[in-house]
């Protein structure tokens, strides 16, 4: 009895040397794990306050209203106010515009805002707008 109490204590302390082994094994890569969430949410936010910077200087260069339709836009659109317009597609709904749609937009002046139909994004034209 003696002899079987003594196997099964030494069975038990290997085994807790093992989970200890295992549990250290855990911890470090634990760890790692936060030492590497921490250095990308530190460059995260160094990215974030970066672009800030950069939209404060391009915001002072657009005019008030504008802007305030923009932010208005992009608040109800889930972070979004103004979308490419790229070959006759709205980038912000994917949606293709349809045939007066297009003919208005390119009958607009170059300085006109546009909106989305479908969507109410401001659309940015470019090259590859289609009009």
């Amino acid at each position: 009895m003696v002899l079987e109490v003594m196997e099964r204590r030494e069975s038990a302390q290997e085994r807790a040397a093992e989970l200890t082994e295992r549990l250290a094994s855990l911890q470090a890569k634990n760890d790692d794990a936060t030492a590497r969430r921490d250095a990308a949410t530190q460059q995260l936010d160094a990215e974030a306050a970066e672009v800030a910077k950069e939209r404060e200087v391009v915001a002072a260069a657009v005019p008030a209203d504008l802007l305030k339709l923009y932010d208005k836009l992009r608040e109800k659109q889930g972070g979004v106010g103004a979308a490419r317009l790229y070959q006759r597609k709205c980038e912000g709904c994917r949606l293709e515009l349809n045939v007066t749609e297009v003919a208005e937009l390119r009958a607009a002046a170059p300085d006109t805002v546009l909106r989305c139909e479908n969507c109410g994004r401001i659309l940015v034209r470019t090259a590859e707008s289609g009009l």
